[in-house]
C-alpha cells in the first residue's frame, strides 16, 4: 500500500477544557508526510493541546482528525497511536526502567516483540543516537542532553512514523539543544519521519519546514520559516527573536547589502 500524503489531515478541528472555556477553535490544515512542522505561538494559544490532540492523548470536540488516511476516533485511536511517538519537555515523566536498555525496551515488552528482536531494537536505536555507552546506567547519572536522546531513542525503538516534540529542547543548555537539533536534522533528511515540533526555539523553528503560527486557539499564519521572521507583528506577538544569522540579513538588507544567500522567502500568508 503506497504511503499516504499527507500525516494529518485536520477539518474544522475545535476543543475546549470546559463549555466556556475554549482552547481551539475551527482549526483546519494539513501536514505533509516526511516534512517537519513547527508549532509556535504565545503561552496559552493552545500549542500543548493541538500537541496531545494529533497524539491520540485527547478526543476532538468537534472536527475531524485524520492520520495517515485514517480518521481518528475512539474506535481506531488505539490502533493509530502506535504510529505516533511522543517526546516531552521534561525527559524523567517518561523514564521507566532503572538502566537506559531497560527504559528503551520497555515499549516493546508491551508489544510482545520476540527478545531477539527487541534486543536488535535496543542496540541498533542506542548507536543511532550514541548512547551505546549509556545502555548500563541509570537514567538519574545522565545529562539533561543525554536523557533525551534516551527519551528519543525509546520512541524511535517503537518505529512510528510521526513523533510530536512538546518543547522537548527547552530544559536543555545550548549544547544539548544544538546536538539535539542535528539529530532532528537527521531524522528529516531520512525521509523516514513526519517531526512536529511545539517550540519557542528560533533555531528549531528555523530548521524546520514549516512554521505554524497559533494564536487565540485559531491559526494566524501558516509560513515557511524564514517568513515567519520577518513579520515584527507575529514575532512579538509570539514572543520570538530572529536567529541572528536573520538579523544580519535583515540589517545589511536595509544598508543596501545582498542578505538575500543569508536570508530567502516569500511573503508570510496571514489570516
Amino acid at each position: 500500500m503506497a504511503a499516504a500524503p499527507f500525516a494529518y489531515e485536520l477539518n474544522g478541528v475545535s476543543f475546549a477544557y470546559a463549555p466556556d472555556a475554549p482552547v481551539l477553535n475551527e482549526v483546519t490544515l494539513r501536514i505533509a508526510s516526511g516534512s517537519w512542522v513547527s508549532i509556535v505561538g504565545p503561552n496559552g494559544c493552545g500549542k500543548s493541546t493541538l500537541a496531545k490532540l494529533l497524539g491520540g492523548l485527547l478526543a476532538a470536540n468537534s472536527g475531524t482528525i485524520v492520520v495517515e488516511g485514517r480518521e481518528l476516533t475512539q474506535n481506531s485511536v488505539w490502533e493509530i497511536r502506535p504510529r505516533i511517538g511522543m517526546v516531552f519537555q521534561n525527559p524523567d515523566n517518561q523514564f521507566i526502567g532503572s538502566t537506559v536498555e531497560e527504559d528503551i525496551a520497555f515499549g516493546l515488552e508491551g508489544r510482545c516483540l520476540a527478545r531477539e528482536e527487541m534486543r536488535d531494537r535496543v542496540q541498533r536505536y542506542a548507536e543511532k543516537l550514541e548512547i551505546s555507552q549509556l545502555l548500563t546506567k541509570h537514567p538519574a547519572e545522565l545529562s539533561g542532553g543525554q536523557k533525551q536522546r534516551v527519551a528519543i531513542a525509546s520512541i524511535l525503538a517503537m518505529e512510528p512514523g510521526i513523533i510530536i516534540f512538546d518543547e522537548a529542547s527547552s530544559m536543555l543548555d545550548e549544547k544539548a539543544r544544538g546536538e539535539l537539533l542535528q539529530i532532528w536534522r537527521d531524522m528529516r533528511g531520512s525521509g523516514e519521519y513526519t517531526l512536529i515540533s511545539i517550540t519557542h526555539d528560533a533555531e528549531e523553528i528555523m530548521a524546520s519546514d514549516r512554521a505554524i503560527v497559533l494564536r487565540g486557539g485559531a491559526i494566524a499564519a501558516d509560513a515557511a520559516p524564514v517568513e515567519l521572521f520577518e513579520d515584527e507583528e507575529l514575532l512579538q506577538a509570539c514572543r520570538l527573536i530572529a536567529p541572528y544569522r536573520v538579523r544580519l540579513a535583515q540589517e545589511l538588507r536595509k544598508r543596501g547589502m545582498d542578505g538575500e544567500e543569508i536570508f530567502q522567502g516569500r511573503q508570510t500568508r496571514r489570516r
